[in-house]
């Protein structure tokens, strides 16, 4: 059972928050705090901005005004998936090779994996259905078993903080429910979860909700726009 709220460690702060991954756009975020065990959704419209909001999480961009207090070091402490990109569909590696690369970061200055991580690599492709395509190359996957390898690269190590882009994006729905009821078991043994998704799967199971609306900012001239290039 978690703790009551008032006890749990405050992971992440949001005050007048504004966020942009191109000038002179910025995206208006509501206030938010996200603590310990929290399990969060962020939606809203295609473009509205949310993952640009997920890569200010991760540091990947600055904010561009307003603050964000994150209460956590980036690194072996934070999981990430990205949407996919064309460089990820090429990465030329097996399945196996792609999961267990997410313990690199806790491994720290040992040049090899040890048993429990290639066993903890094993179980998580058998909860996520790839075990049969570990000797497989990456860049011969589907878009759905690329997403599932993805996903378990993700979620291989034990991380303080777990951020993922449309998680569920190319899976169908036996996959999506398998990556869900992993997601939510690491989740109630500490893990924090914030997700980018539309999928109704998805949203009922989150523990809170950051909506971003569809109106920008032009850091140029002040006025609101409903056209988001950010």
């Amino acid at each position: 059972m978690q703790n009551p709220s008032s006890r749990r460690e405050t992971i992440a702060t949001a005050t007048n928050l504004r966020v942009g991954a191109k000038n002179p756009i910025s995206i208006e975020i509501p206030d938010f705090t996200i603590q310990a065990g929290d399990f969060v959704a962020i939606t809203g419209a295609n473009g509205c901005g949310k993952t640009t909001l997920l890569k200010t999480i991760a540091r990947l961009l600055n904010p561009i005004a307003g603050k964000l207090e994150l209460a956590i070091r980036p690194g072996a402490a934070i999981g990430y998936l990205p949407q996919q990109g064309p460089l990820q569909k090429d990465f030329p590696a097996s399945v196996f090779e792609v999961v267990i690369s997410g313990c690199q970061a806790s491994r720290g200055i040992r040049p090899f994996y040890t048993f429990s991580e290639r066993r903890r690599a094993e179980r998580i492709m058998e909860r996520l259905g790839i075990a049969t395509l570990s000797s497989k190359s990456y860049k011969e996957l589907s878009g759905g078993q690329r997403q599932r390898a993805l996903i378990a690269r993700a979620l291989i190590s034990p991380r303080k903080l777990v951020l993922l882009d449309e998680p569920t994006a190319s899976l169908d729905l036996q996959a999506a429910k398998s990556f869900l009821e992993l997601a939510k078991e690491l989740n109630s043994k500490g893990a924090t979860f914030v997700f980018v998704t539309h999928d109704p799967l998805l949203i009922p199971a989150a523990t809170k909700t950051i909506h971003i609306g569809e109106a920008v900012l032009c850091e140029k001239c002040g006025e609101k726009t409903e056209v988001c290039n950010g």
